[in-house]
C-alpha cells in the first residue's frame, strides 16, 4: 500500500468561457495575463529609471512582443516540431489550436525586441534586461494552462512519487476509451466528465501509467524560481543588475539549466522522441539558448551601452 493517497487530474475543463461557437480557453487567457502583466512589469522599471522608455512607448512595445511571441513560437513549432505545417499556410496560423514553441518565441521576442530599439534609440542589451524581469510571470501562467490542458505531461513516474498523476491525455487512456481520443488532443474534457461520473475512469486508471506532472515543474522552475531569482538581483542592485545584459544573461543561463533538467522528466514529443542521444529537442535547443547567453555576455558592447551601466534605477 502506499504512503501516500494518489493525486487524482483535477480534469478541469480547458476552456475559460464557452460564449456560443467561441471558446475562451484558459491557454489563450494566460498569454493575455502574461502580457498585461509583463506591461506593468515594464512600466515600473521605467518609473525606476532602469529603462529609458517612456509610458506610451511601453504598450507600444507590447504589441511588438506579441507579434514577436505568436509569430517566433508558431514557425518554431513548425521548424522544430511540425515541419508538415510550413507546407500548409492555412494550418501554420491556426494558432488557437496549440502548438507554439517556447524557443521559437523567444527567437521571435529577441527579433522584435533589436528592432524595437533600434527604432527607439535604446541599447538592446539593457531593454533585454527589462524584458527578462517581465517574462516569467506569462511563462508560469502558461505553463499551468498547460497543465489544465493535460498536454506536454512527463514521463512515466515510480509508483511511490506522492504527486505522480494519470493524465486523460496518456496513449494508454486514449486506447481504453476511445472517447477521450474522438476529440483530439484539445477536446478531452467533457469525456473524461463523463467516464469520472459513470465511475469508468477508476475501472480504466490502474491501467493508465502514473505520469510526473511535468507542466507544473516547468512553471514552477522556469517561472517561479527564475523570476524570483531575477527580481532578487534587481532589488539588491548586484552587478549583475548593473551591467547591461546581465539579468538577460542570467535569465537564459538559468532556463537553459531549468529546461535541461525537466526534460529529464517529460516525456519526449511522440513525433520526434530523442533527437540527440539521450536528448529531447527542448533539450538541444535550450543548449542554444545557453550559448545565447555566453554571447550577450562576451559580446562587445557600443559606447550607449557602456553608459548605460553607469546609471541606477531609483529606489523601488
Amino acid at each position: 500500500m502506499p504512503l501516500f493517497a494518489e493525486l487524482t487530474f483535477p480534469g478541469w475543463d480547458p476552456v475559460a468561457l464557452h460564449l456560443g461557437p467561441l471558446q475562451i480557453r484558459w491557454y489563450g487567457l494566460g498569454y493575455l495575463a502574461g502580457f498585461l502583466i509583463a506591461g506593468f512589469a515594464l512600466d515600473k522599471l521605467a518609473r525606476d529609471g532602469y529603462l529609458a522608455l517612456a509610458k506610451h512607448a511601453v504598450s507600444d512595445l507590447i504589441g511588438w512582443l506579441v507579434i514577436g511571441v505568436l509569430a517566433g513560437g508558431r514557425l518554431g513549432y513548425a521548424l522544430f516540431y511540425e515541419q508538415h505545417l510550413l507546407v500548409h499556410p492555412l494550418d501554420l496560423v491556426k494558432v488557437w489550436e496549440g502548438g507554439l514553441s517556447f524557443h521559437g518565441g523567444l527567437l521571435g521576442v529577441v527579433i522584435a525586441s533589436a528592432l524595437f530599439a533600434r527604432r527607439h534609440r535604446l541599447p538592446w542589451r539593457r531593454l533585454a534586461d527589462a524584458l527578462s524581469l517581465a517574462v516569467p510571470f506569462g511563462i508560469f501562467l502558461v505553463r499551468c494552462a498547460n497543465f489544465v490542458n493535460a498536454e506536454l505531461y512527463g514521463r512515466v513516474a515510480p509508483a511511490a512519487l506522492p504527486w505522480a498523476m494519470r493524465f486523460p491525455t496518456d496513449p494508454v487512456a486514449r486506447a481504453l476509451a476511445p472517447d477521450l481520443a474522438a476529440g483530439g488532443s484539445l477536446r478531452w474534457h467533457e469525456a473524461y466528465a463523463r467516464l469520472r461520473a459513470a465511475g469508468q475512469w477508476e475501472a480504466i486508471a490502474p491501467l493508465v501509467p502514473l505520469r510526473h506532472p511535468s507542466q507544473l515543474y516547468e512553471a514552477l522552475l522556469e517561472g517561479a524560481l527564475i523570476g524570483a531569482i531575477l527580481w532578487t538581483l534587481y532589488a539588491r542592485r548586484s552587478a549583475v543588475t548593473a551591467r547591461t545584459g546581465g539579468i538577460a544573461a542570467t535569465f537564459l543561463l538559468c532556463y537553459a539549466v531549468a529546461r535541461l533538467l525537466v526534460e529529464f522528466t517529460r516525456q519526449p514529443d511522440a513525433q520526434l522522441g530523442f533527437v540527440l542521444g539521450p536528448l529531447s529537442m527542448g533539450q538541444v535547443l535550450s543548449l542554444g539558448v545557453a550559448a545565447g547567453a555566453a554571447a550577450i555576455v562576451w559580446w562587445p558592447r557600443s559606447g550607449t551601452e557602456k553608459s548605460a551601466q553607469t546609471g541606477a534605477p531609483r529606489a523601488l
